[in-house]
C-alpha cells in the first residue's frame, strides 16, 4: 500500500512556520504551525520527526534563499547599488511589524547556541556577505561607488542592515523597508562619487 500523498507541501508548512514565529516568538508549538498550515501536529511529526526538525528545517531553507533575493533583485534593477538595496530589503519583507521582527530575532538567538541551527545562520550570513561584496565591486566598476576596499566595505554594510534590524524594532519609525535602506545608504553616502 503506498502512503497517501501529501496536500500540503512542505513550502507551506515552513511558511506556516515562519508566521507562528513573527506572532509568538520562541514559544511556538507543533500545534501553532498545524493551526497555521491545515495539518495536524502528529502530521508534522511524521514529515519532520519533531518540533526540533521542522525549525532545523525551516533554518535550511531561509540559508538556502539567500542567493534568490539577490538573483531576484538582480532582474529589476541594472544598478548594483539598487540592487543591494532591493535584495536587503528582501530578505526580512514579509517582517512587517516591529514586534514580528522582535520574535524572529528572539528565536534566532535561541538558537544560535545549537550548532546545526548555527551551521544555517553562518551560512546565510557567509553567503549574503559574498553577494554583498559581488555588488559592491560591480558599483565600483560602473563608477556608481568611488575604489575602496570591498571586503571592509560589505562587512559594513552587512552590519549597518543587521544593526539595523534591531534598531528598527526599537525606534520604529516608518517601515522596516525605509529603515533598511536608510541606514546602508548612511554607510554607502561617503563613497558614492
Amino acid at each position: 500500500m503506498s502512503p497517501r500523498p501529501r496536500s500540503t507541501s512542505d513550502e507551506t508548512i515552513l511558511a506556516a512556520a515562519a508566521r507562528v514565529i513573527w506572532r509568538v516568538g520562541p514559544e511556538l508549538t507543533l500545534a501553532d504551525v498545524g493551526e497555521e498550515a491545515g495539518v495536524s501536529a502528529a502530521g508534522l511529526v511524521q514529515r519532520f520527526g519533531s518540533k526540533r526538525g521542522l525549525l532545523l528545517a525551516l533554518a535550511e531553507q531561509t540559508a538556502a534563499e539567500a542567493p534568490g533575493h539577490f538573483a531576484a533583485a538582480r532582474e529589476l534593477y541594472a544598478s548594483a547599488l539598487d540592487t543591494l538595496l532591493h535584495a536587503l530589503a528582501a530578505i526580512a519583507r514579509e517582517i512587517d511589524t516591529p514586534d514580528a521582527l522582535a520574535n524572529y530575532l528572539a528565536f534566532q538567538h535561541i538558537h544560535l547556541g545549537i550548532p546545526e541551527f548555527h551551521a544555517c545562520a553562518l551560512l546565510q550570513a557567509r553567503t549574503t556577505l559574498a553577494e554583498i561584496r559581488t555588488l559592491l565591486e560591480e558599483a565600483m566598476e560602473s563608477g556608481e561607488l568611488a575604489e575602496c576596499d570591498p571586503d571592509d566595505l560589505s562587512r559594513t554594510v552587512q552590519t549597518a542592515y543587521t544593526g539595523a534590524l534591531s534598531t528598527w524594532a526599537v525606534y520604529r519609525s516608518g517601515t522596516l523597508d525605509d529603515w533598511l535602506r536608510g541606514e546602508v545608504e548612511a554607510v554607502l553616502e561617503p563613497y558614492r562619487p
